[in-house]
Formats: structure tokens, sequence, C-alpha cells
């Protein structure tokens, strides 16, 4: 059996309950090296095989499932934050179809949730944004047309940009080309969660000017919209006196 396993977005203590059961038990872990952090390989058994992904292709890392499941051993797949989200796991899963290897996902709480509790944010403020956009600039690899940066900045929707810190000038300019202003509330989170957690609030505008005077080059994600500074906002309908629920009526 295989287990793909969110790692979670940085602090050891925040993998889930299963997935810390699931790196316990297991025989093989093949963790993604560059983002997990490797303090979470401390659960493994003495005698469990480890391999870091990081210096592997994907064939790689399929022959080593192979093998291991050959010989009735239990693999987790160790994956950074949640393993659905720029983890590149489908093209795995798909391999393991056509060899009949069976296989499950263990969820894991992402970088990008990390970044809200980091900042004690939250991406959905009434008359703000209820909407969040995960995406990344094209880079080295491209993105759909249709899903650029450029058209979701369009819809002002609260929006974390993952896997850009590089890009950062490019992004601004992206970001302002598709209707942001170049004050509006931006923040860089490094590392969220990590015990060398870095956050800077800055604007659209100072994103490329942020991240180089605080030499924030990688593992960095930026969050674009007004839910960065808490910005005027309804309260919500769900805890107001005024407004029934299914589970209790207006009481003025």
């Amino acid at each position: 059996m295989i287990h793909f396993v969110g790692a979670g977005s940085g602090a050891p203590d925040l993998i889930t309950v299963r997935g810390q059961k699931y790196l316990q038990e297991a025989d093989v872990i093949i963790y993604a090296g560059s983002l997990v952090n490797p303090e979470l390989l401390e659960l493994k058994k003495e005698e469990c095989q480890v391999y870091n992904s990081a210096f592997m292709t994907l064939e790689e890392v399929i022959d080593v499932m192979k093998e291991a499941e050959g010989q009735g051993k239990m693999t987790v797949r160790l994956h950074t934050g949640d393993p659905c989200v720029y983890g590149a796991i489908r093209e795995q899963m798909d391999l393991l179809d056509e060899m009949n290897i069976s296989y499950d996902t263990c969820p894991g709480v992402s970088s990008f949730c990390g970044a809200a509790s980091a900042l004690n944010l939250e991406y959905t403020l009434p008359d703000v944004s209820q909407s969040v956009i995960i995406t990344r600039m094209a880079g080295r690899t491209p993105v759909p047309e249709k899903e650029s940066i450029r058209s979701f900045a369009a819809h002002q929707a609260t929006m974390v940009v993952f896997l850009s810190t590089g890009l950062l000038e490019e992004l601004s300019k992206e970001l302002i080309a598709g209707g942001y202003s170049e004050d509006t509330p931006a923040a860089i989170v490094y590392k969220a969660t990590w015990k060398d957690e870095k956050k800077f609030v800055c604007t659209v505008g100072t994103l490329a000017q942020t991240a180089k005077e605080n030499n924030i080059t990688k593992t960095a994600l930026m969050i674009i919209g007004d839910v960065v500074t808490h910005s005027e906002y309804q309260r919500s309908e769900l805890y107001n006196p005024a407004f029934t629920t299914e589970f209790r009526e207006a009481s003025i």
C-alpha cells in the first residue's frame, strides 16, 4: 500500500494524527526533501528505508514504490503541505494505476493556511472578499493562458501566489495590469509555521523591494488583497443576534 501523506505547512506537530501514524508504521518513506521538515523523519522506525525525492525523477520514485510493494512493504510518499496543492501526485497515481498498486491520500495543512495563521488573517471577510485564488506565476513551468495572474487580478478576490518568489517584479506588473492598485495590501510569508518563519506586510507595488530588503529568495508565498490589513468589513450574519439560523432564533 502507498500512502500519499501531507506533511503540513512546516511545524512538525502540524502533521495530522493519521499522517503521524503512517510515518511511524512505514517500511519505506519517500519525502520531498526540498520542502518537508526533516524533523518528521524522527518518527520513523529504525529499519525504515528513506529516500529524498529532491534528487529523484518520477521514474525513480515509482521504481522504489514498485520494489517496496513487491516485498509487501508499506510506503509513505511524504509531500509538503497538502499533497493536492502543487504536489505532482496525479502523475504518480496514474503510473500506480497502470501497475494495479493501491494507494490513498492523507490530507495535510497547506502552507496557504499556515501563512494565514502567521498573520492572524481571515481569507474570507464579508463585503471584502469571499473567494481565494491559489495560483502561481508562469516561469520555467508554464500555466494555462486562461489562468494568468493578470486575468485573475480582474476579480479582485484574495489571491495566494505560490512558487513565484523569484518573479516578484513581474508579479507586481501583472497584478497591476490586471486591476489591483499599487497600494493594494500584500504580504510575503517565508516558511510559514517553521521555527525560522518570517512575515512581511507590504503592498502590491513593493513586493520585490520588500523581498530584496529582507533577503527572501525562495520558500515563500505571497498574499494579495484587502484582507491582509483587515479592511473594513461587515460582521458575520452567523453570529448576529438579529439573524435567525437553523439552530437559533433571532433575539433582537
